[in-house]
């Protein structure tokens, strides 16, 4: 099962306290938006995870959203990481209360006996013949492993509270399936320091020795000695293993214990851990490393790599740094590590043929590695099948080119043959992923027959969106199409296909049809309905929806999902909310794709626009917005001119419709989105409001490069000067909402943003409010920050746009 294609579309969604003299009681608030807000808390379908025998299927079950009180559990922000210091977890994880099992020849939904009361489960692993889900369990005191047996339909405790899941991959199965090598609080943890109450013992001192260290605005960064220590005994664990009757016995001291994976055999398990020294520049993933084998008994082997602390990188994206990366086991092998290495020095300035050199070690580990091929860009990854068949795959940001090659890993002196080679922007001539199978090991390798691989691929075209099933013949390199979907009034994904039984596993959906999982028999076309959810969101069903597609003054081709509102009657003008991403490219042809499907079920989220189809409105979501540089130009060389002309080119399509009135257009965007809603207010007429969530205003504030934007500051200031709102702050004359989470871990969009950004606004006398919402991160999560949210948007909208 290919559970990277599976499209896991719940919201995670958000109470507010907002800088204003007017804040609405709970019961207040809800009642101006409750057209909206009906829709807000309905029951969402269970995630659908089957495994690969795909003879029975686990349903997870989860709440729609958190509560403040959740959010306001205690959270230290250490080195990157977001931990519950008290539970030993991270504080901003999803956590699951239900489980049940589908039996799918049956189509039986079973209960499953045994779970625990008030269940918050997390961490899910499958064992290796996928009969049994491991997962952790959060308590008030702690976290528990527990083990659910998919065939008795049992689940069962096998820890008390000792779990450490600070530093993730927490649950690893041993390859018999017999026993779980987990992460345990090691019992010589020290008591954390109070770092609010804490006597300072000295002043915080950093240094440059005059190296450049060119690094993103990261968050949650270590800030003193009292950061460090906290974040060394909140990130050591003792490794032990534990069987399935719940027996534990010691397998590693203790240490900061990263990312642990044990070999397709079972007899080596390779483990990072991290050590000293710390940084305040970097998150902890840069700190210094050690990559070891260990026989399966917990004896060391070898040390693979050690990687220093990582502060000065060479500048720009596709830079890495020197030496062995990327280390992992071959997953058609018993034990062999494969890892990359630069052949540029990680620098992207540099002018090679190749960027980086794969190479395979071994075991005892300890010996010369071979090559086993060389690729053009930077390393991206393997797909093995077996001895004489492997598919790697590079990709280099500057140039959106990405290429896959077929190669022998048996033979390294025969060159590989590049299968693919394109624009990875460019979704017209994706290809699609290649389709997997469980091997003996209980590894994930290519599904073959014989030479032939398999694609299933998105299909999308200037035509619309087929998606598809392809074979490929590794030595011929002839392709055959094998399906694809003819529905043009429904869309239906292709997630897994079983070579020797020729049966495809789907997804069918509509605009007012929930999306549902099918096999399809190609031998005879037939189709088995595997689930049969409802449609939670009824009172949208009904909603007229489209994708519309416009040119921009320059010709280039856009596209929109156009929704009318409820109840709309022919001939009338309504306002409308245009809401969009800005998105860069660097050519025209792959900035004027159409990927929108007017056939996607209407899913709203705690984000989307679209609630407003109840309150009279149109809306345009997902209005494309590309920002094109092609050649030698960059794109944000004329971001502010291509962002206005996409704005334009937007509102007059839906004009030339009649179908709203073009004095009353609201703008709206998250993230980069917000930026871009600040940018357009600042620089043109166009819109009667706009709303701004999350966003960064001050470019200087993010120095060392933001979203794509490569150049520094003081390689560009006149772009970022120009890009940034705050500069411009004077010319807005446009009502603008601020909403902003305080306690945003996003790198560039930290909360300051919009704080200063409002106090430049108000100093100015612009129409202006700002919203922030408490415990909230980058994207909100509880459920009273989401009606909050959703009732300043209403008043907003209700006041400077429906009103005008």
């Amino acid at each position: 099962m290919q559970l990277h294609r599976l499209r896991l579309r719940a919201a995670a969604l958000c109470f507010a306290v907002i800088l204003s003299p007017t804040v609405p009681a709970a019961t207040e608030y809800q009642k101006p938006a409750e057209e909206i807000l009906q829709l807000v808390d309905v029951k969402r379908a269970p995630y659908f995870l089957m495994n690969d025998s795909q003879d029975t299927a686990l349903m997870l079950y989860r709440d729609t959203y958190k509560t403040i009180a959740e959010l306001s559990e205690e959270e230290l922000r250490l080195g990157g990481l977001r931990i519950d210091p008290k539970a030993n977890i991270g504080s901003r994880d999803t956590f699951y209360n239900d489980l049940k099992i589908q039996r799918i020849n049956s189509q039986q939904t079973v209960e499953i006996a045994g779970l625990p009361d008030s269940p918050r489960l997390s961490n899910f692993a499958w064992s290796p013949d996928q009969q049994k889900m491991a997962m952790t369990h959060k308590t008030p005191n702690g976290i528990e492993l527990w083990v659910v047996d998919l065939k008795t339909a049992k689940a069962k405790r096998l820890t008390k509270t000792i779990l450490n899941a600070n530093m993730r991959d927490v649950i690893n199965w041993f390859a018999d399936g017999s026993a779980l090598l987990v992460k345990v609080v090691p019992e010589n943890r020290q008591p954390l320091i109070n770092t609010e109450s804490a006597t300072p013992t000295g002043p915080t001192v950093s240094v440059s020795d005059g190296k450049k260290a060119q690094n993103r605005t990261y968050q949650d960064l270590l800030k003193n000695k009292n950061d460090e220590f906290n974040f060394e005994q909140l990130t050591r664990s003792a490794l032990v293993k534990v069987d399935l009757n719940g027996d534990t016995s010691n397998w590693l001291a203790p240490a900061m214990y990263g990312n642990i994976d044990v070999s397709p055999d079972g007899q080596y398990v390779l483990v990072t851990r991290y050590k000293k020294p710390f940084s305040y520049l970097v998150q902890y993933n840069r700190f210094p490393s050690v990559t070891s084998v260990y026989t399966h008994q917990g004896k060391f082997v070898n040390d693979i790599v050690s990687v220093p602390l990582i502060e000065d990188l060479p500048k720009g994206f596709m830079a890495t740094r020197e030496g062995r990366r990327s280390v992992q086991w071959r997953d058609d092998k018993h034990a062999t590590l494969v890892f990359a290495e630069a052949q540029d020095k990680g620098d992207p300035a540099v002018e090679v043929d190749y960027r980086d050199a794969v190479y395979a070690l071994e075991p005892p580990f300890d010996g010369t590695p071979s090559l086993l091929l060389k690729t053009h860009n930077r390393f991206s990854r393997i797909m093995w099948g077996n001895d004489d068949h492997a598919i790697a795959q590079d990709y280099w940001w500057n140039t959106r080119n990405t290429k896959a090659y077929a190669f022998n890993p048996s033979d390294s002196n025969t060159e590989p043959t590049v299968i693919f080679d394109r624009n990875y922007q460019d979704a017209y001539s994706d290809p699609g992923s290649f389709v997997t199978e469980r091997n003996e090991f209980g590894q994930s390798v290519l599904a073959m027959d014989g030479a032939k691989v398999f694609l299933l691929g998105d299909g999308y075209s200037d035509k619309g969106q087929f998606p598809f099933l392809d074979s490929l013949n590794l030595k011929t390199l002839e392709k055959e199409r094998l399906y694809h979907s003819a529905y043009t009034d429904k869309l239906e994904e292709l997630y897994d296909y079983k070579v020797d039984e020729q049966k495809l596993t789907v997804s069918i959906e509509s605009k007012s049809k929930y999306p549902n999982r099918y096999f399809r028999h190609l031998t005879d076309q037939s189709i088995t309905q595997l689930t049969d959810f409802e449609n939670p969101f009824k009172a949208i069903q009904s909603v007229k929806k489209e994708v519309i597609t416009y040119k921009r003054d320059d010709g280039l081709e856009l596209s929109g999902t156009l929704y009318l509102p409820v109840g709309y009657e022919e001939g009338k003008q309504y306002p409308m909310i245009l809401w969009a991403y800005p998105r860069e490219y660097k050519d025209q042809n792959s900035a004027s794709q159409n990927t929108s499907n007017p056939n996607e079920f209407t899913y709203p989220f705690w984000g989307s626009p679209i609630y407003w189809v109840n309150k009279g409105y149109v809306v345009l979501d997902g209005a494309a917005f590309p920002i094109v540089g092609e050649g030698d130009e960059e794109p944000n060389d004329s971001f502010r001119s291509q962002l206005v002309a996409n704005a334009r080119a937007a509102i007059d399509a839906v004009d030339a419709r009649g179908l709203i009135d073009r004095q009353r257009v609201a703008v709206g965007g998250h993230s980069y989105g917000a930026f871009m809603v600040a940018n357009l207010l600042s620089h043109s007429d166009l819109f009667a409001a706009g709303i701004a969530r999350s966003g960064a205003y001050n470019r200087t504030l993010t120095p060392f490069g933001f979203q794509s934007e490569e150049r520094s500051y003081w390689e560009a200031p006149e772009v970022y000067y120009t890009m940034s709102p705050f500069m411009h702050a004077d010319k807005m004359k446009t009502p603008l909402l601020l909403i902003h989470g305080e306690a945003d871990n996003n790198s560039g969009t930290y909360p300051m943003q919009s704080e200063r950004y409002f106090n430049a606004l108000k100093g100015l006398g612009a129409t202006a409010r700002l919203v922030m919402l408490p415990k909230e991160s980058h994207g909100y999560r509880a459920k009273e920050s989401i009606l909050h949210m959703l009732w300043e948007q209403d008043q907003w909208l209700e006041q400077h746009v429906k009103a005008k």
